[in-house]
């Protein structure tokens, strides 16, 4: 009998170790995602960072380097269009997506909830309004009283709260856009980089216009807490900046001035 506990112990332990040497094994990210064969990458529709071309192919400035990061880390890349953009982080610690790669602001909250790559890109929040209401709100005084269409969860949505403006909270920042085309709100607040390619002559929102510039920022990819993912990215980065094909990449998308050295 005295036999018997001591093998059935002996099993115990041992399936314990297995079990321990699974979990500490499962810590790593960059483990992780090449078992699976591939880097889930959280995206919004975001132009000129993250959107589809004539073929429904993901194009963009962080498509195309996400895509390249996969291939540097030996895996294909799948793209995962998060329909909250509140819900990123949930996304990551779910595992429904490895990192969020889509022009995210480097907030305070955006570094408590994951961990971040080294910035790579400038940008600003900035205000948009119809065209012929352009010069009626230069100023961030004439703001006041008007309703914004903002993005939930987004640095736009938090220069709405800093100033206490009336807010409407849509999916994503092109659901501003047709906000403010409709009418339904006053004016949106979107990234600068986003309003270069989506608004103006030659383009869909051709009648709508930015004029209030609140805030500089930058923007980074996001990871699990303790991702092992991060250094990975940042190695990647650095070496990318250094034999041009991130600049290349940043020309081909007009975001090259924005881009931030790499080391």
């Amino acid at each position: 009998m005295k036999k018997l506990v001591a093998l059935l112990l002996s099993i115990v332990m041992v399936l314990s170790m297995v079990a321990c040497g699974g979990k500490e094994e499962s810590k790593s990210d960059l483990d992780y995602v090449k078992k699976n064969g591939k880097l889930i990458v959280g995206i919004t529709e975001y132009a000129p960072m993250d959107y589809k071309d004539e073929d429904g192919k993901w194009i963009g400035f962080d498509a195309e380097m996400a895509t390249a990061f996969a291939k540097y880390l030996g895996v294909e890349v799948e793209f995962f269009v998060i329909t909250d953009w509140g819900q990123k982080a949930m996304e990551l610690d779910t595992k429904s997506i490895d990192c969020v790669w889509n022009g995210m602001t480097l907030t305070d909250e955006v570094k408590e909830l994951m961990d971040c790559s080294n910035a790579y890109c400038k940008n600003q929040q900035v205000v948009v309004v119809k065209a012929d209401k352009a010069d009626q709100y230069a100023t961030k005084e004439s703001l006041t009283g008007l309703t914004f269409a903002v993005e939930d969860g987004s640095a736009g949505e938090d220069q709405a709260d800093a100033n206490k403006w009336a807010k409407t909270e849509v999916e994503n920042q092109a659901a501003t856009l047709q906000e403010v085309k409709a009418g339904a709100s006053d004016a949106a607040i979107i990234d600068l980089l986003m309003a270069g390619a989506m608004i103006g002559e030659g383009t869909d929102y051709a009648d709508l216009k930015s004029t209030v510039s609140l805030s500089e920022e930058e923007f980074g990819v996001g990871f699990r807490k303790g991702s092992d993912l991060v250094a990975e990215l940042n190695k990647f980065l650095a070496e990318a900046y250094a034999d041009g094909s991130m600049m290349k990449c940043a020309e081909k998308y007009g975001v090259q001035k924005t881009i931030i050295e790499q080391k």
